[in-house]
């Protein structure tokens, strides 16, 4: 009976002793998450006025990806979707430390991953803005020179510069994030299945 009290006090104390271990590293892992938040806040504010200061959104509606996306119901403007972006990156690097800090190496490895990809969205999505923009610069470029040549279908052949264009930045922007080499594979498959 005696032997059996002293392991359950012995379990008693350890397990109370782990306890007064963990508390204090639960308290900093709040106080980190509680900075952290404010952190995120004030970079995602800090993000959507420097982008509005560029005037980013007008840039981003010259290239009608603003008007796509309120066609898929998405009313959110590039800047503050950026903005968003932003805010997430620092919440799950916070979350990745909080995670090593308790020991949950496995929900840091996950965390870490999503951070790790987040940047690959924003990329793909300056991007877009930025070929568009340039496309379309292309376009008027050649629609000019070969109008003032004298050349017929200078419309057409503009057009169709812009299209090409337009692909390229697209198939960049997904190989951003790390899609587009699995797409021109299959597309290659399927095109030579078809010529087979």
């Amino acid at each position: 009976m005696q032997q059996q009290l002293d392991v359950f006090v012995a379990s008693f104390t350890a397990f109370w002793t782990q306890l007064a271990g963990f508390v204090p590293q639960l308290l900093a892992a709040l106080v980190l998450l509680f900075v952290g938040w404010l952190l995120a806040n004030l970079a995602k504010t800090g993000v959507m006025k420097l982008l509005d200061v560029l005037k980013f959104d007008s840039l981003a509606e010259k290239t009608g990806i603003e008007a796509f996306l309120k066609q898929g119901n998405l009313d959110v403007s590039l800047s503050r979707l950026l903005g968003k972006l932003t805010y997430w990156v620092i919440i799950f690097v916070v979350i990745v430390t909080v995670s090593n800090s308790l020991g949950l190496h496995m929900v840091a490895e996950l965390f870490n991953k999503i951070v790790l990809y987040i940047p690959n969205i924003i990329v793909a999505i300056l991007v877009l803005v930025f070929g568009t923009l340039v496309a379309r610069f292309i376009n008027r470029l050649v629609f000019a020179y070969l109008n003032n040549i004298g050349v017929q279908g200078a419309l057409t052949i503009s057009t169709l510069s812009e299209y090409g264009v337009i692909i390229f930045v697209v198939f960049v922007a997904l190989e951003q994030l790390a899609i587009g080499t699995t797409l021109l594979t299959a597309a290659f498959q399927i095109g030579f299945g078809a010529i087979g």
